[in-house]
């Protein structure tokens, strides 16, 4: 059985929120893929629905949109998640996941698509906030 770490991003307040999800709510984001929608109940937003955005596995590879499956593939890339040119016509070989959750992904990604009747800072408490606004 899979546990992940889902940081579910607001967009509308400009913060993140980190929740660790086990058990049956782990159960709902296998098999899922980059783009779609999961009930926002599994990280405890009640009434709301989050889009899986991306993640990563056990070693930090990113999970890639264009990649089906969710197993290890290396491939020759000029740009995008997992690798940055530094100069024009740039390529490089990189390890990186397909677009469905499986077991070995750690971090899902995920953004707010509808929103509920609560605020998400009443759904989750507010403590683990990480507002754009801060300057810690």
């Amino acid at each position: 059985m899979a546990d992940f770490t889902v940081v579910v991003a607001d967009p509308e307040e400009g913060a993140a929120h980190q929740r660790a999800v086990e058990g049956q709510d782990a159960n709902r984001f296998i098999g899922r893929s980059i783009g779609e929608e999961v009930d926002g109940s599994a990280v405890g937003l009640d009434g709301y629905t989050v889009e899986i955005t991306g993640g990563s596995d056990t070693a930090g590879r990113p999970m890639r949109e264009d990649v089906a499956g969710s197993a290890l593939t290396s491939i020759l890339v000029d740009g995008g998640t997992g690798y940055k040119p530094t100069r024009e016509g740039e390529r490089k070989r990189v390890t990186v996941r397909g677009r469905e959750v499986g077991e070995e992904t750690r971090q899902i990604n995920a953004s707010i698509a509808d929103r509920g009747d609560q605020s998400v800072a009443e759904l989750l408490d507010d403590a683990d906030a990480d507002d754009a606004d801060d300057d810690e």
